[in-house]
């Protein structure tokens, strides 16, 4: 699809993953809106990029400021991609070192960012594509991100693992619901990233990090997500796919 001129969403968008597809989409032309937390630096950001960015505040949880976010992607030009890479990790374990059962809480709260929010602003932004008229053979792409955590997830990974594991089964349920109008959708699942939360460790954590990848033996960059987020983009026939992208990793129990 040809998204020059179009606009775009990108949750997430103000660091890691996120910011590095927003550079990308505006080098393409795209007019991007960036939906992020308050507090986040994507203000900042948008001034850095450029007038094709444009950031607006809010949970993808909440579907009011998703809405919002839509409102102000579809006034710069028909939306045609929604990049979703906003979410979180959290340690829960079924029973806890001291034999306590894991929080429930905790648990909840990170299926609900990870896989609950992934639904809503998937959703949302179908909806909004729905109403446009096609390019060619198709109105709009949704990418959503996942991680090799759905297959391999870690001790004390539970509830990102299954809220990942949930964004892999939504795939290609929601690429043959939308189907008939025109909108495709893909999942991206990374490995292990040189993004700002794994900066939060120490280098020697992230080398052995790194050397648990067989090919190239190093941390992902975000670019590379970014690149293969405007493949998919450009490629009609990637849909209902989900795409490790981790260098062949298999991650260990911990």
């Amino acid at each position: 699809m040809d998204i020059t001129g179009t606009s775009a969403l990108v949750t997430g968008g103000a660091s890691g993953l996120g910011l590095a597809t927003v550079r990308a989409l505006v080098d393409r032309g795209v007019n991007v809106v960036m939906l992020d937390l308050d507090g986040s630096s994507g203000a900042e950001k948008c001034e850095e990029l450029g007038p094709l960015a444009h950031f607006s505040q809010g949970d993808v949880t909440d579907p009011i400021s998703v809405g919002a976010a839509l409102d102000n992607a579809q006034a710069l030009g028909p939306i045609r991609a929604l990049v979703h890479c906003a979410g979180k990790g959290g340690t829960v374990r079924v029973v806890e070192r001291d034999g306590s059962p894991g929080s429930l809480e905790t648990y909840e709260s990170l299926v609900r960012l990870n896989l609950v929010g992934t639904f809503n602003v998937l959703s949302l932004s179908a909806a909004r594509m729905a109403e446009q008229e096609p390019v060619g053979e198709e109105r709009g792409v949704c990418i959503l991100t996942a991680s090799v955590a759905a297959w391999e997830g870690q001790i004390g990974q539970i509830p990102y693992a299954s809220a990942k594991a949930g964004v892999v089964g939504m795939t290609i349920v929601a690429a043959r619901d939308l189907a008939r109008r025109l909108i495709r959708v893909c999942t991206i699942a990374p490995g292990v990233f040189d993004t700002p939360i794994l900066a939060r460790y120490s280098d020697e954590i992230r080398s052995g990090l790194a050397a648990q990848i067989p090919h190239p033996s190093r941390l992902g960059h975000p670019d590379e997500y970014a690149s293969l987020a405007l493949h998919i983009l450009d490629n009609p026939m990637l849909n209902g796919e989900t795409i490790r992208l981790d260098g062949a990793i298999r991650m260990g129990a911990k």
